[in-house]
């Protein structure tokens, strides 16, 4: 009864409105008649003339995503130079034995180096070192000595100019890369992360398989982390953000050591991995170090020279020359290279 009376009182009012706006206009009706009233000729320059001004329009949109264009030009060129660049590394053919698993005793021999774009400098020169199995060496020195450069030759990055790198005895030259990088866990200065969860960027050191969460969880302990990614919500299936925005300088780099212990290395390669670190995360990072260390040969450079106190061996770089090597106390009693950074680190602290 109420809608019937409201209706009743409301029609009246919207049929003059409804009328008005259905009422065909006679612009409208004219536009719509116009190419029919015209003969066939004018009807086609018609036809030209709509086409013209659509085309004309379509081009104009097209336009306004030329410079979009060309940077996707550019960008897809430098892309296939890329992909189309053949590498100097050699890869030899896979062992007999694929389960090849090295003892960790490293070799340089007489090794002098120099980057394709510098020929003429030679950032190693006569450069030989050897570590046995389960040793901690440091490399120190001043910037632009040749420390990086030791590590990327080990990781065959690079080829030296002359010398060899040896691995168990055996050339590195010879071992398939994969097999050589399987034996090689790398802890950089910047950890690099993805913006997955924790699980997955821990499993990316071991990409080559499906690696169950049991190795995932036992790399986290070694790497001091297990305890903090335990007591988060998801655990580890948290989603860390890109380049591992919503963990701390310490928390990434102890993930990032859980990625280089999962496939177990026997050679463990820290490249200034405390240095980007405050004081309280390095401890932290350190101790986790330490545990990871054990029963490896660790190569480690550090700027720090507090960090490097108990290697086994610290060889002091100069020049791409071994200009000293030894235990700490040794190296300060030869009051040397060594004994004037440590002094000079000492004061500055």
């Amino acid at each position: 009864m109420v809608t019937t009376h409201v209706l009743c009182k409301y029609n009246p009012f919207s049929r003059p409105s409804r009328l008005v706006h259905i009422h065909p206009s006679p612009s409208s009706l004219t536009t719509l008649r116009f190419p029919h009233s015209l003969s066939p000729t004018s009807r086609n320059k018609f036809r030209v003339s709509q086409a013209l001004v659509l085309g004309t329009a379509s081009v104009g949109s097209a336009l306004a995503f030329a410079p979009n264009l060309q940077k996707g030009l550019v960008a897809a060129r430098k892309v296939f130079q890329l992909l189309n660049r053949n590498s100097n590394i050699v890869d030899p053919e896979p062992l007999s034995n694929d389960k090849w698993v090295a003892e960790g005793s490293t070799d340089y021999s007489k090794v002098v180096f120099s980057y394709p774009t510098q020929r003429s400098v030679h950032v190693l020169q006569d450069f030989s070192m050897s570590v046995r199995p389960g040793q901690t060496i440091a490399l120190v020195g001043p910037s632009g000595c040749g420390k990086t450069t030791c590590i990327q030759l080990l990781e065959r990055f690079y080829d030296p100019s002359s010398g060899v790198v040896m691995l168990d005895g055996r050339d590195i030259s010879s071992v398939p890369l994969y097999s050589l990088r399987s034996q090689l866990g790398v802890v950089s200065q910047e950890p690099v992360l993805f913006n997955r969860t924790i699980a997955d960027n821990i499993a990316y050191g071991c990409n080559m398989r499906d690696v169950p969460m049991s190795e995932i969880v036992k790399a986290a302990k070694q790497a001091n982390i297990h305890t903090f990614i335990a007591s988060l919500p998801m655990g580890y299936q948290t989603y860390i953000g890109e380049k591992g925005v919503q963990l701390s300088g310490g928390q990434k780099q102890r993930v990032s050591i859980a990625r280089a212990l999962i496939i177990n290395p026997r050679v463990l390669i820290l490249d200034e991995a405390t240095s980007a670190l405050d004081t309280e995360s390095e401890k932290v990072v350190q101790d986790a170090l330490e545990r990871a260390k054990e029963g490896r040969t660790c190569i480690t450079i550090a700027h720090r020279l507090s960090t490097v106190q108990d290697a086994d061996i610290i060889c002091v770089l100069n020049n791409g020359k071994v200009a000293e090597q030894g235990s700490h106390s040794q190296l300060l009693e030869q009051k040397g290279v060594y004994h004037k950074l440590y002094s000079l680190q000492l004061g500055q602290s």
